[in-house]
């Protein structure tokens, strides 16, 4: 049971390593891009290619769905970014249990986004943690672990490729040694909520420091991509990085066309490196320079009058 992209390596791993896949389960086919083209989950496109029988129901509280579920009489069901909650009626069918592949290192980021909420809050490490399921969410005893530093200039998407390969050995490694682990339990104390990502909080914050605006630029990168305002312009920003500097939040205190600018943060400064006005393309801020004019002393983030 997966969706995205981080779930393909496990169900890949889970083939390679000559399990018997008896079903995919994923999320309906959605709508993406301009044209809202119907499309079909990452898990779904590879099941399909080994011939893999696929399931996309709306729900799993569904007495039949669930019958349905019963009849394929699975061993155990492994779970990995599903993306909806499994019912205790569900829990309860594999004889071998429900295992979840989750990309933190558990009681830490339990939630929808744990690898970009990583490197938002600056952690200096993360991982990924396969554990027995149980109601609540991302509750159940872990079984092992896989912990990693997260680069100084690593972005959640870099994390997130490397977390999904590793989750998915660390699967395979969980199946193979299932009978011998010892589950412990969660500390509830110790955990944190990692809510889904919105464009909301992509609006940097320059009376922020520049470490805190750095983890926010990097955890929001791919998606949604943090944003600032220029002249009361969307201005996205792909990349920067920290540097020395003081002034007045979201102050440029240096534009120039062979290296970019530099704004002012509530504690040092940001260079920033990529950056996208709306309605342009993404580029180097020193290319931008060029086209766009970007005097210091210009407030970033300010409301054009």
């Amino acid at each position: 049971m997966g969706t995205p992209d981080f779930a393909v390596p496990s169900l890949q791993a889970l083939i390679d390593a000559g399990h018997e896949v008896c079903a995919a389960y994923t999320q309906p086919d959605k709508p993406q891009g301009r044209k809202q083209v119907l499309t079909p989950p990452p898990v779904k496109v590879l099941a399909q290619q080994y011939g893999i029988p696929v399931y996309q129901p709306a729900t799993l509280k569904d007495a039949a769905e669930q019958e349905r579920l019963r009849a394929l009489e699975p061993e155990a069901i492994i779970v990995a970014a599903y993306g909806k909650l499994l019912p205790k009626a569900v829990l309860d069918i594999p004889p071998r249990g429900c295992i979840n592949v989750h990309g933190s290192l558990l009681p830490r980021w339990r939630g929808a986004a744990p690898i970009q909420w990583a490197v938002i809050a600056g952690d200096k490490t993360a991982g990924v943690t396969t554990m027995r399921m149980a109601e609540g969410l991302d509750t159940g005893d872990m079984l092992l672990k896989y912990e990693t530093p997260i680069g100084a200039r690593e972005t959640a998407g870099e994390l997130f490729d490397r977390l999904a390969q590793a989750g998915a050995a660390l699967l395979v490694e969980t199946l193979d040694r299932l009978d011998d682990i010892t589950p412990v339990p969660q500390e509830d104390s110790q955990s944190c909520y990692a809510h889904m990502l919105d464009k909301e909080m992509a609006v940097i914050d320059w009376a922020k420091s520049a470490h805190e605006i750095d983890c926010l630029i990097r955890g929001l990168s791919p998606w949604p991509v943090a944003l600032t305002t220029l002249d009361g312009a969307r201005l996205k920003v792909y990349a920067a990085q920290p540097v020395s500097g003081a002034g007045r939040p979201g102050e440029v205190l240096e534009s120039d066309p062979k290296k970019g600018f530099v704004i002012a943060c509530g504690a040092d400064a940001l260079r920033l490196d990529e950056v996208q006005l709306v309605g342009g393309k993404r580029m180097k801020s020193a290319d931008f320079l060029r086209g766009h004019a970007v005097p210091g002393g210009t407030i970033l983030g300010e409301a054009k009058e």
